[in-house]
């Protein structure tokens, strides 16, 4: 596969493609052409005697000192030494993979004013699997992410640290082993490589592609315990869903429907006439997180695609402006929605662990075990799931509400994004092993309804479960167990198979409903 660079139609399957399987990246010839406009704009001005911002002046509160033309490239290189600043562990390798590829984009939209070898060198480090260390913590999201992607700047000059084959090296060693002649900086290039959002963009594209496969895992999860559970199907039924057009909402209750559709289980009600709301409101609650997952999706394509950088020139009309298209506030926003609405995901799961645990609730056995008071059953995998959910609160507190003012009082404003995108990365973790521990006792459930089969897609889920997980007939050690289904989940087997039975599940851009307020 090849991903080529235009800044206007990058996807964020692209980006994964790039960051995690090593996808080839490179630049289209009209982008080229663009970039070289921009390049002849701000020649043009140096020449002129123009003070442009970050070129022939200082940078943050030294915007007022003026820098010569003969000192620009000295400038440059100390626009990144002295940004490079960060603390804490590094960041994986696809996130920094996605952050060097957005910040190519940038570059090929045409208008950082950088030449074009810049571009070369940095799509070559991504092709050769240069992967610079960058360490995690210290950007706070304006003037984008200045601190992380000064570390990537140092290796692409030569320096710093980086990966090669897995291995940590000098940024030097790891450019000449993998044949990537370092660059040289003049006008603006320093600046062009670390003034705008990607790393915390990267991480965000990166979160948006594994939250759809979770949320398709949680309707999963969902379908499990409602098949386990006898759910009253009434509450699921297309008319209900369509007076409510929400889309999220629609499209999991459609996909709940698939799932458990042909159910031996459910087809004994018992005389129920509904049930409790983390069952029968399964679709009115994931499927807002789903509509949440659709707007951050839209923001962070938006942003890939976007010329954030500062100054900025532009070719046609040989203008140059110094503005604020670096912040990252609508990256940090975004993010923290995520955060909330991927919490509210392990919120309803681990409910339904507790339904199913509970034998008053699920009409089952106590902790779905027989032989209680010697046996315990899978009564501790809940507790699990409720530090994650309990945890998972904590970290959706929104990192974007919060601004230090930096630079004495020159950025005075900043976003806080890439913590927001560590808090998501983390809750991520964390809904996963939640949906696991689901999954586990939903399928511990499956077998207390002898002779009965699950549904269309939740045998399917059922089945797969049975190869790695046995029967829990007397008490053991249950970690083993909950990392199975994890890494199901993780790796997309277990969702894979249920798709190939059932076909692929909805989410909410899929489902086609008129705007209500909008004549038909």
């Amino acid at each position: 596969m090849e991903v080529v660079l235009d800044g206007n139609t990058l996807s964020i399957e692209q980006v994964e493609a790039v960051a995690r399987h090593n996808a080839r990246a490179t630049v289209s010839p009209a982008a080229r052409a663009k970039m070289q406009k921009s390049r002849d704009v701000i020649e043009s001005h140096v020449a002129a005697g123009v003070a442009i911002y970050g070129v022939t002046t200082g940078i943050g509160e030294f915007a007022r000192i003026r820098i010569s033309p003969e000192q620009s490239a000295e400038l440059q290189r100390r626009i990144v030494y002295s940004h490079s600043a960060g603390t804490g562990d590094p960041q994986p390798p696809d996130v920094v993979r996605a952050g060097m590829l957005l910040r190519a984009n940038v570059l090929a939209k045409g208008y950082s004013g950088v030449r074009v070898k810049l571009i070369d060198t940095v799509l070559e480090m991504i092709n050769r699997g240069v992967i610079p260390y960058i360490n995690e913590k210290g950007s706070v999201g304006t003037s984008g992410d200045l601190s992380p992607l000064s570390q990537f700047a140092e290796v692409a000059l030569g320096e710093g640290r980086a990966f090669y084959h897995g291995e940590l090296m000098s940024g030097a060693e790891a450019m000449k082993q993998a044949g990537v002649q370092p660059t040289d900086l003049t006008y603006k290039e320093g600046l062009g490589l670390i003034n705008g959002s990607q790393m915390m963009t990267g991480g965000a594209a990166l979160l948006v592609y594994d939250a759809e496969r979770i949320l398709k895992n949680a309707m999963i999860a969902s379908a499990m315990t409602l098949d386990a559970l006898r759910a009253v199907e009434r509450a699921f039924h297309p008319a209900v869903h369509r007076v409510r057009p929400f889309r999220g909402q629609n499209a999991v209750a459609g996909n709940l429907l698939k799932l458990f559709a042909g159910s031996e289980i459910m087809a004994d009600k018992s005389g129920k006439v509904q049930d409790g709301y983390s069952m029968r409101c399964a679709p009115q609650v994931l499927g807002p997180s789903c509509d949440i997952l659709e707007y951050v999706r839209d923001i962070v394509t938006t942003e890939m695609n976007s010329a954030a950088d500062n100054p900025l020139f532009f070719g046609e009309e040989k203008e140059y402006f110094a503005a604020g298209n670096f912040h990252g506030q609508g990256i940090g926003l975004a993010v923290d929605y995520l955060c909330i609405g991927m919490s509210e995901v392990a919120n309803l799961s681990e409910r339904h662990s507790n339904r199913l645990l509970n034998p008053v609730l699920s009409g089952l056995p106590d902790f779905l075990v027989e032989g209680k008071g010697l046996n315990s059953g899978l009564m501790v995998a809940q507790y699990t799931a409720a530090a994650l959910v309990s945890e998972n609160k904590v970290l959706s507190h929104p990192a974007s509400v919060d601004s230090i003012s930096v630079s004495a009082d020159q950025e005075d404003h900043v976003s806080m994004g890439p913590i927001a995108v560590r808090k998501c990365t983390e809750i991520l973790k964390n809904v996963r092993t939640v949906l696991a521990v689901e999954m586990m006792c939903a399928a511990q459930a499956f077998d207390f309804h002898k002779g009965k089969k699950p549904g269309r897609g939740t045998k399917v889920a059922y089945d797969l479960i049975r190869t790695k997980v046995p029967r829990l007939i007397d008490d053991r050690v249950l970690y083993p167990d909950i990392e199975a289904i994890r890494q199901m989940i993780e790796s997309n087997v277990l969702l894979d198979a249920v798709e190939r039975e059932v076909g692929p599940l909805a989410l909410a851009r899929d489902v086609a409903l008129p705007r209500p307020g909008v004549p038909a």
